[in-house]
């Protein structure tokens, strides 16, 4: 896979506002105002920006966070993880393996088979919905 390296002049034509402040400067969105939150369309989340395939709607769940969550991606090597020390608390950032976008966190009180929740901002993704 060919890592994908853009400045930020460049994110800012490609990306809203919101996306660049998620996506390339490790915002979050609001819970509950994010598009994908209460979605219920079958699909692949891929990657706003470089449009890696990341979730799979057969893996989320409602967490009741107000974030979309997903309990692994859709497929392994697809994310990235980092530790995240930036709220006085140490997180687990979860980014794309391709461009390096940040898409949220994820930690250990999702349900089984992994015990994971991934939680990501709606601003990160798009949604491709099942083609049939």
């Amino acid at each position: 896979m060919e890592k994908i390296n853009k400045t930020d002049v460049e994110w800012r034509q490609s990306l809203t506002p919101e996306q660049f402040e998620v996506c390339r400067k490790k915002g979050t969105e609001r819970p509950f105002s994010g598009q994908y939150d209460g979605c219920k369309e079958n699909g692949v989340y891929v990657c706003v920006c470089c449009g890696e395939a990341l979730f799979s709607s057969s893996h989320k769940f409602d967490s009741g966070t107000g974030w979309p969550s997903f309990w692994k991606p859709a497929v392994d090597g697809a994310v990235a993880e980092k530790s995240d020390v930036s709220l006085f608390s140490t997180r687990t950032e979860v980014l794309c393996c391709r461009c390096d976008s940040h898409l949220g966190h994820v930690f250990d009180d999702g349900p089984q088979p992994t015990g994971l929740r991934y939680c990501i901002n709606s601003a990160s993704l798009k949604l491709e919905p099942e083609k049939g």
